[in-house]
Formats: C-alpha cells, sequence, structure tokens
C-alpha cells in the first residue's frame, strides 16, 4: 500500500489515495468507459482523501445512476467516481492515469482486469480487450 497524490489536468482538484496498485486495475467496455478510455483502480472510502476543489468539480450520472462520474469543471479531466456495487459496496474509482506521482515502472506493472460492463457481464471479460 502507497500514497499517492493525484490531480486534474490543471490541479484544481487535487486528492491523495492509499492504493496497492500490485492489487490491480481495470478497464471498461462500458458505452462511458469506452468514450474517456478509463483506466481505474478500486479504492476504499477510507483510503481517499479530496484535498482540494470540491467546488470545482462537476458530476454526470446515467443508466441505474449507481455512479457518480466526477469531472473538472475547468479542464475536463475525470480524476475520479464514487460507485456503489452490491459485491464491493461503495468504492472510489481512481483514474490510475491521474495519479501524479506513480512511476512508470509502477504503470506497467499493475494488473489490468477487463470487465464487459456493456453487457453487465462483470464475473466475464469481453471477447476483444485490445481497444480498451
Amino acid at each position: 500500500m502507497k500514497t499517492y497524490h493525484g490531480s486534474c489536468h490543471c490541479q484544481a482538484i487535487r486528492f491523495t489515495a492509499d492504493i496497492d496498485l500490485a492489487d490491480g486495475s481495470m478497464r471498461c467496455n462500458c458505452s462511458f468507459c469506452r468514450k474517456i478510455r478509463c483506466w481505474a483502480t478500486v479504492v476504499k472510502p477510507e483510503n481517499f482523501r479530496l484535498l482540494a476543489g470540491e467546488a470545482e468539480l462537476s458530476e454526470y450520472q446515467f443508466g441505474a445512476k449507481n455512479e457518480r462520474h466526477f469531472f473538472c469543471k475547468h479542464c475536463g479531466v475525470r480524476p475520479f467516481g464514487i460507485a456503489h456495487s452490491p459485491r464491493r459496496g461503495r468504492f472510489y474509482g481512481v483514474s490510475v492515469s491521474c495519479l501524479d506521482d506513480a512511476t512508470i515502472a509502477e504503470l506497467m506493472a499493475a494488473p489490468v482486469t477487463y470487465v464487459d460492463g456493456l453487457n453487465d457481464n462483470w464475473d466475464t471479460p469481453p471477447a476483444e480487450t485490445a481497444y480498451l
């Protein structure tokens, strides 16, 4: 477990999160994640701290509205979201690419799990993943 510092592009939104990148990350093929090329890691609420920028966040929800997707009003970057699922409970989905002090080596070593959110089949990866 390591404490990472993260932010949006313009630095208006800043956070820290305790993450073990060796526990993995995920990419999803749902319509939203595909469009934003989401690469996220799951963080327990007690391991996420928003340091600055709460007033600079805009929120987007769709579908069942189980997930709150936040993005910066200024630069448009989506550093994290908040979700609730029956399997995981409440969690933060932190954008791995917004971790300012994650090294290239750490990112390359982080396992990636592909999920089939498009078909609401979270336990089986989609047949094709190269585009994710």
